[in-house]
């Protein structure tokens, strides 16, 4: 057996249940602080839930697909983990912080990896301010909504909101607005990595607006600070045959 200890993780889903038993039979199975790799078994949902849990923990993390997209997963095989774990190529990666202030003046914190959107609550389109670095970018945004995305969240939310794909190390993070009414022909802007972006909801008491930083959401927010962290950067693991810099290049020419 090899000498790589793994802590192993996963879903729910029958798929990843199965898978986990193999593996766990094959390499053996630590819990998460005796292990130097932790390797959640599923979908990019559950990769990022083992990415929130564990971003404190300082130890790199290998996905490995047994969900539905996988975009942020290696491909499933019982064979050569160890292996392919030794040759795999590191993305270090840091989220989004959020501080969403609501209309009764409470603040609620959240991380994102992919994206930190904002979304109408009813019929009523959102009516919404941009601020960059404390400048008023836009004193008004109508629209369904609008998202800050990071590099690895640009080829999900962000492209289905036909905002631009970003390669991991470019330092950019996408603003991509969603439905946008007016001004109708704005597609959004490309900010510094280190940008502080805020969003003001104009009208919130009759167009409520929610927060959400992946899949936390915040309700009838009145203000939103969005940063990509300081504080917190994880290492993820890819198959050097099919890193994530590669899928992010490979993704700009599908069709």
């Amino acid at each position: 057996m090899d000498s790589t200890r793994i802590a192993f993780l996963a879903s729910d889903k029958p798929e990843a249940q199965e898978a986990l038993q193999g593996l766990a039979h094959r390499y053996g199975n630590l819990p998460v602080e005796a292990a130097d790799i932790i390797a959640p078994i599923g979908g990019d949902g559950f990769m990022l839930e083992t990415l929130k849990a564990y971003m404190g923990a300082d130890k790199p993390i290998y996905g490995i697909n047994r969900g539905t997209v996988g975009f942020l997963m290696n491909s499933f095989s019982i064979e050569d983990l160890p292996r392919r774990i030794a040759n795999a190529e590191a993305a270090r990666i840091r989220p989004l912080e959020m501080t969403a202030t609501d209309r009764d003046g409470a603040e609620q914190t959240a991380i994102a990896f992919n994206e930190i959107s904002l979304l109408r609550e009813t019929r009523q389109t959102a009516r919404i301010a941009i601020h960059v670095n404390g400048k008023t970018r836009m004193d008004m945004l109508i629209c369904d909504g609008i998202l800050l995305s990071s590099p690895i969240g640009s080829t999900a939310y962000n492209l289905s909101a036909h905002g631009p794909i970003i390669p991991i190390g470019a330092k950019l993070l996408a603003l991509t607005p969603i439905s946008a009414f007016r001004p109708r022909r704005w597609r959004g802007a490309l900010l510094p990595h280190d940008a502080e972006v805020s969003f003001e909801i104009l009208e919130p008491g009759l167009r409520p607006v929610s927060a959400v930083a992946d899949n936390y959401e915040v309700r009838r927010v009145s203000k939103v600070t969005a940063v990509e962290s300081r504080h917190h950067v994880v290492t993820m693991l890819y198959d050097n045959d099919h890193s994530l810099e590669e899928r992010i290049v490979r993704e700009q020419f599908s069709y």
